[in-house]
């Protein structure tokens, strides 16, 4: 009898996993110490929040701390100054994950990916024709996750440029509703137990996924970047 041997999942896959499973444990994990150390963290002058944000940026590539987590604590503490903080912070990682791909041989993968299944290579050259429109989209939802993404297009072969304009882009609208959400929060534990509270904050919520959405569904089903 023939037994078949298991599958092995490939690394891409191990990878986005993680990136999935782990910031759900350290965000946890930093939501504790951040409740147990608020008079600390108030105490910080901003040098040491620049510090900071340099280290989170390397943690935020690895999908350690996501980026949107840390615009609610850096508006907690911080207010509107927290801005530039974060712009740079989540340029940073970018770049970071962008530049990791090619250590997974991006090229290699693709190719493989293409051999296999040949209507990959008809999606890259309609995301090709239009990268920065679904970049943008795909960064402006709050729902997907910050590394995966990034890694999904730095694997795919997107411009640099591309990713960078679509991810300066996108992140704005996010990134602005966080750092309001939590500039205007009193307490940092039911801040980052219940991020999205509020009337206001759902609505906007709800607005740019669905906005990212259509965005996206639409770039599949545009008929001049299938021709």
């Amino acid at each position: 009898m023939e037994t078949s041997s298991p599958k092995k999942l490939s690394l891409p896959v191990i990878i986005s996993i993680l990136l999935t499973v782990v910031p759900l444990v350290t965000t946890s994990i930093a939501t504790a110490w951040a409740v147990g150390h608020e008079s600390q963290l108030r105490s910080w002058p901003f040098e040491w929040w620049v510090i900071a944000t340099l280290i989170l940026t390397l943690a935020s590539s690895v999908a350690l701390t996501p980026p949107t987590f840390l615009a609610l604590v850096y508006g907690y503490f911080l207010g509107w100054t927290a801005l530039p903080l974060l712009f740079g912070l989540n340029l940073g990682a970018i770049a970071i994950i962008y530049a990791s791909a090619n250590f997974l041989h991006a090229s290699s993968i693709r190719g493989y990916l293409i051999q296999v299944y040949p209507q990959v290579n008809s999606l890259l050259c309609r995301f090709y024709q239009n990268e920065l429109r679904l970049i943008f989209f795909a960064k402006l939802s709050p729902v997907l996750p910050f590394a995966i993404t990034n890694l999904f297009f730095a694997m795919a072969g997107a411009r640099f440029k591309q990713v960078i304009a679509g991810g300066t882009l996108g992140m704005i609208p996010r990134t602005v509703l966080a750092v309001w959400a939590g500039r205007e929060a009193r307490d940092i534990r039911y801040l980052l137990e219940h991020p999205n509270e509020g009337l206001a904050t759902k609505i906007i919520l709800i607005l740019l996924i669905v906005v990212s959405t259509i965005g996206i569904g639409y770039f599949f089903k545009d008929k001049k970047i299938a021709e």
